[in-house]
């Protein structure tokens, strides 16, 4: 028979964070091992639970839930949503400027979607989450990926982002905070953003998924709140700063220069249409979600567990011979580097593999997240102190046969 084969236009689409060495893990665990896993952020498997007034809610508002709701959701969690963006001191947010999707990685694809035609270029940080990449080149778009600067905190390198701004480009996403680096931008650096923004007339896309992850009493600044004069595409959502990844409950909020987007808004607004609506029972999570205890706060402190695990899994790390890593200031992951003269990888893949078979510990490696060599490798700090240090631990021996068998101990 002839072989089904799928469409061309997944050529260039990958996401390897749930990729082939994921599909190892799997068979491993069919075979009754137990495999560690530090390769993505699903905090309820690791005991972060939601917050039991949203369970209780949701509960509660199950029977009125069979129902489809407007495309863009219901009134009230958009009222919510209206009301945090005030908080965030993004202007001139109204009820139609917000739309509730399946995670904010349904509204990611929507976003990318509505704008882009073949050619069409789109700035992404490297190292992204994988995700955005992959939205833009399904969507016909070409992803141009900027470098974020190890040596400045994981920061956007803003002289590489003028390089690559040509007349195709329509937008710049920036992860703040960032997945894979944990890195938090500065607001003098978010105004340069919006100012080539401003200059070159790009969309920005901000994902600010762990806008409340933070460390050492940081603050978040939604590049949204600098300017009304730049069209912004900002998504946010439960699945993290709330421990509710699995009620797919997102949000999508355009804000700043929308008059000159009336067909670009009209897309969003079919595309919308055309998945009815977001699933209604993780809507009727939002409302009760933003405006009760921030429970976030407690695992984020001082003390807190989320604070003590990225503590132990950095100075854990960092003890490893040739292994160097940027103290995240927020999110869930760091991004460690890997000497490459202690480490001469040539296929990041394969190493993750490797460590997968001898070591039953998963990773995500490197060029996983469109960074440009394969010299690192990202981990969650999710698991409880004991699990993360057996991990990191069992990280730490396979490195050192690493370097024995390759000359470099």
């Amino acid at each position: 028979m002839r072989p089904i084969q799928k469409s061309k236009k997944l050529a260039d689409v990958c996401y390897d964070i749930r990729g082939p060495v994921l599909e190892k893990a799997k068979q491993m665990e069919d075979e009754g091992h137990k495999i560690i896993k530090l390769n993505i952020g699903n905090l309820a498997v690791f005991g972060f639970d939601a917050p039991d007034e949203i369970v209780r809610d949701m509960i509660l508002n199950l029977p009125n839930s069979a129902g489809y709701t407007d495309s863009k959701g219901l009134f009230a969690p958009r009222k919510a949503i209206m009301h945090y963006t005030q908080e965030k001191k993004i202007p001139g947010v109204t009820i139609d400027d917000i739309y509730i999707g399946n995670g904010a990685s349904e509204l990611i694809v929507m976003g990318m979607n509505a704008l882009l035609n073949s050619g069409d270029e789109v700035l992404v940080p490297a190292p992204d989450y994988p995700l955005w990449t992959a939205a833009v080149s399904l969507s016909g778009g070409t992803p141009v990926h900027y470098v974020c600067d190890e040596q400045a905190d994981w920061y956007p390198d803003i002289e590489d982002i003028k390089r690559k701004i040509t007349t195709n480009t329509k937008a710049i996403v920036v992860i703040n905070p960032n997945n894979p680096t944990g890195a938090l931008y500065p607001t003098e650096l978010l105004e340069q953003i919006v100012e080539l923004a401003r200059q070159h007339q790009l969309i920005v896309f901000a994902d600010e998924i762990y806008d409340k992850t933070l460390y050492d009493g940081a603050t978040h600044t939604s590049i949204a709140s600098l300017a009304d004069d730049v069209l912004f595409v900002t998504l946010n959502g439960l699945s993290k700063n709330y421990r509710s990844c699995g009620y797919r409950a997102g949000w999508m909020v355009v804000s700043g220069q929308k008059k000159h987007a009336k067909d670009y808004i009209e897309g969003l607004n079919m595309l919308a249409s055309m998945r009815l609506c977001a699933n209604v029972p993780g809507q009727f999570a939002i409302q009760t979600a933003l405006g009760g205890y921030q429970s976030i706060n407690d695992l984020v402190g001082p003390g807190g567990r989320l604070a003590r695990q990225r503590d132990l899994a950095h100075r854990l790390l960092t003890e490893i011979p040739g292994v160097s890593c940027v103290k995240p200031r927020a999110a869930l992951y760091m991004f460690p580097k890997l000497d490459p003269k202690m480490y001469p990888i040539e296929n990041d893949q394969q190493f993750a593999y490797e460590l997968l078979a001898e070591e039953k510990v998963l990773i995500v490696q490197g060029t996983g997240f469109n960074w440009i060599a394969p010299d690192h490798f990202r981990v969650v700090f999710l698991p409880n102190s004991d699990d993360l240090g057996e991990a990191v631990g069992r990280i730490a021996r396979f490195l050192d046969g690493y370097r024995r068998r390759h000359g470099a101990a």
